[in-house]
């Protein structure tokens, strides 16, 4: 498999999940400068654009963060990534990720448009922090986001905390988001992924 990705972005968590998986993998850098990746139009791999994308064995490309994790978890149950398909706890997995999405992910990559008002842009922070303030509600007294096990659902809400904190909303009202970040961070997984991508020594 090969995974495109640009360093500290999104595509941080497919990476993630794929360092814990054990698969084989590669990855490919995208040039956000030229929107290509070895010289080749990034949209000729994914036409929406963006990262991540997936390449499979077979040459099939998926896309979309959420639906990428769910299926390297899948590739390798053995790891317990994710709660078993058709399982009440994979659906409360689906859940998480959709709430990370678009309540969480969303917001945060709007913050990134140079052009975005002011007004807009206090208001947004504000929605991220009261989320965020759910959040740490829910991690109170829990190892991880499903309780005592690990799932993608972690490497995911992991990255939109750091990029919260890249753009420096201020997050440290919330003790037990603070420290669910800096346990996740220490998972050998995690750091090789931040190696690779350049974003830790």
């Amino acid at each position: 498999m090969k995974l495109y990705y640009a360093p500290g972005a999104c595509s941080m968590s497919p990476h993630i999940a794929l360092q814990e998986s054990g698969l084989k993998f590669s990855l490919e850098k995208l040039d956000f400068a030229t929107r290509k990746v070895n010289g080749v139009d990034f949209s000729s791999i994914n036409p929406k654009g963006y990262v991540p994308a997936l390449q499979l064995d077979d040459g099939q490309v998926l896309t979309e963060g959420p639906a990428i994790i769910q299926y390297i978890a899948d590739k390798v149950p053995e790891r317990k990534l994710a709660p078993a398909a058709g399982s009440f706890e994979r659906y409360r997995l689906m859940e998480w990720l959709n709430y990370i999405t678009a309540e969480l992910h969303k917001p945060i990559g709007s913050l990134f448009n140079p052009t975005l008002p002011d007004t807009v842009k206090q208001g947004t922070i504000q929605n991220i922090i009261r989320r965020f303030g759910y959040v740490d509600g829910v991690l109170a007294g829990k190892t991880y986001l499903m309780g005592d096990t690990y799932t993608v659902a972690d490497g995911y809400l992991f990255w939109t905390i750091s990029a919260a904190m890249h753009l420096k909303i201020d997050l440290s009202a919330f003790a037990a988001l603070q420290q669910y970040h800096a346990r996740v961070a220490a998972r050998p997984a995690v750091q090789a992924a931040l190696k690779a991508e350049g974003l830790a020594h």
